[in-house]
């Protein structure tokens, strides 16, 4: 790059269904709870699922890897993170 060139900084691709088709089953399940409900908590998923938090966790960061969620802090308690899911269709 050079100086005269414009710094871009680049969203990275988002992912789409077919990439969600080859993960875990568990990841497919709350690929679908967020499909269904827009944004979610952690333990809101695990709760809407009835997956164990731990397997929860598991799918989010298998989704995560596949850049077909988004995350971000939650303004009511900084402790939790909110999840959506951002497919390209």
């Amino acid at each position: 790059m050079s100086i005269s060139e414009p710094f871009q900084q680049s969203e990275p691709d988002r992912g789409t269904w077919d990439d969600v088709r080859d993960l875990p089953p568990s990841a497919k399940l709350v690929a679908k709870v967020l499909e269904y409900n827009d944004t979610m908590t952690q333990q809101q998923i695990a709760d809407e699922s009835l997956l164990p938090a731990r397997t929860v966790r598991y799918a989010l960061n298998r989704l995560d890897e596949e850049n077909v969620i988004a995350s971000r802090f939650s303004f009511s308690d900084a402790r939790k993170r909110l999840y959506t899911l951002e497919i390209d269709q």
